[in-house]
């Protein structure tokens, strides 16, 4: 069977990211939310969908703390 090297390579890390936070699904969440506030990008919020004609998406500022687990 045929394998793909960047998918197996992708799967390791993600396996490896788990691991180091204990495979604990709450602290992984924390931790990409910390990740994603200090990164200073904007994100788009997709949660509320606008009916205006409009077709601009909110964009909302991701710097917020997080608490530490």
């Amino acid at each position: 069977m045929w394998t793909d090297e960047i998918v197996e390579e992708i799967h390791r890390i993600r396996e490896e990211y788990a691991k180091s936070l204990n495979d604990d699904l709450e602290a992984i969440f924390a931790d990409l939310r910390r990740k994603e506030a200090q990164s200073g990008r904007k994100v788009v919020d997709l949660s509320q969908k606008s009916h205006s004609s409009d077709s601009k998406q909110d964009v909302k500022d991701v710097s917020f703390s997080t608490q530490s687990s």
